[in-house]
């Protein structure tokens, strides 16, 4: 259809509803409990209007700060922010290669910042925008940790006294690898890599540990425990037979990403519910764990598979599949990200559980209206867009810094040497 808009391959495809322009994207960095956050700004010609949305990569946060500032502003600049599907494909085709997370983390703040523009346009949530709500609240998982079973079960009766219902169980297991527990000294001394982890011996204390705790905590508290992409296919049904009779909830990450084409053989011996996904990258590498029957529960990274638009996609072939969501929410999600993950929960018929983490104050400082779980349930905010704000005076007190992650994978090996999956 003809119309009179510039022959700029940047500009308007079409002519704009009204006349509302993207102004400038930029990416915000912060750091208020160590961990760097990523968020991008849209604003727009409209004052007092723009929007936010999570980009978080912590590992490789600064290529996705210059991926947002140099790359993905030039194209988005002048553009109407309703076009939020346009928009996002348009940052997607533009590198040509596609996926990958500092890609889809750059997409993932333009799409969300995109949705809270258009829930502050249309004076709703965002989870309005979406269907509204088909239940009230999203329950939540926190995680109980320690170095011994007595520890964990110590931290977990303290989180179910506050409320929680499910909690994820870590215990630490000798040498540098140790996951989601305090470190704890070697047991190795004269292994070649004394601070080697042992995935035989770490085998043999799960078990133990979910019978400690199934012992101490009443039978209606589920429990749930992350692997962290550590196991062989075998190992992986071994361990889910041995922890049967404790009835997990789910087990997490049995496999690396390399091996996620043997996950359907593995759900399918396993008496354990299988979730995974933290790892993908891409849309396409989520629907696959969805479409071939790899898992139970799906736990993609929202940022990490591009943000609100493509998971929301996520959650409908889920629900068509039979898998429930389990959405990545730990500490290195930015509060606007733990918006985005409650509004697909509240949303979504798929939903299952939501991981929780409990923000610091100097987080909720720098992010005004960040979500607070209560007895174990996160609410959305009512207010248009996601409700949240960012102090950029409070953000700058917490620069971000390189992450810790890249020293302690090169310490994750195995008492020959080897390094083993972070």
């Amino acid at each position: 259809m003809p119309h009179d808009l510039p022959l700029d391959t940047f500009a308007n495809p079409w002519p704009p509803r009204e006349d509302i322009r993207i102004t400038s994207v930029r990416a915000i960095t912060t750091a208020p409990e160590g961990t760097a956050l990523v968020v991008v700004r849209i604003d727009t010609n409209v004052p007092g209007l723009y929007g936010l949305g999570c980009a978080t990569f912590t590992q490789r946060w600064k290529a996705v700060r210059t991926f947002v500032d140099e790359h993905l502003a030039r194209l988005l600049v002048g553009r109407y922010p309703g076009d939020i599907g346009d928009l996002t494909r348009l940052a997607a085709f533009s590198g040509y290669w596609r996926g990958g997370p500092v890609t889809n983390n750059a997409i993932s703040g333009v799409d969300q910042a995109l949705w809270d523009i258009a829930g502050k346009r249309a004076g709703m949530p965002v989870h309005e925008l979406l269907g509204g709500k088909v239940r009230a609240a999203a329950d939540t998982y926190i995680h109980a940790a320690g170095r011994t079973a007595a520890e964990v079960v110590e931290q977990a009766q303290g989180f179910v006294e506050a409320g929680w219902r499910h909690v994820r169980i870590q215990l630490s297991t000798p040498g540098g690898g140790g996951y989601g527990a305090p470190a704890v000294p070697t047991e190795y001394p004269d292994a070649p890599y004394p601070n080697g982890w042992s995935a035989r011996d770490y085998l043999r204390r799960v078990p133990g540990l979910f019978e400690a705790v199934r012992e101490a905590l009443d039978d209606r508290v589920e429990l749930l425990h992350d692997v962290h992409s550590r196991l062989t296919p075998k190992d992986a049904v071994w361990l889910a037979r041995a922890v049967e009779p404790y009835r997990p909830y789910f087990l997490e990450d049995v496999l690396p990403p390399e091996h996620w084409d043997r996950l359907p053989e593995v759900r399918a011996a396993s008496p354990v519910p299988i979730a995974v996904g933290e790892l993908t990258t891409s849309l396409t590498d989520a629907v696959r764990l969805v479409r071939d029957g790899g898992v139970d529960f799906i736990r993609s990274h929202v940022s990490d598979i591009g943000g609100l638009t493509p998971a929301r996609k996520l959650a409908d072939l889920a629900e068509l599949c039979g898998v429930k969501t389990a959405w990545h929410g730990p500490g290195d999600t930015s509060p606007i990200g733990a918006a985005a993950n409650v509004a697909l929960d509240v949303t979504s018929a798929a939903f299952g559980i939501q991981e929780g983490h409990l923000y610091n104050e100097a987080t909720h400082e720098v992010f005004p209206g960040t979500l607070r779980i209560q007895d174990g349930w996160l609410v959305p905010n009512d207010a248009p867009g996601w409700g949240i704000d960012v102090d950029e005076e409070a953000a700058a007190r917490f620069p971000a810094e390189l992450s810790g992650h890249d020293a302690w994978a090169a310490g994750v090996r195995r008492p020959d040497g080897a390094l083993e999956a972070p």
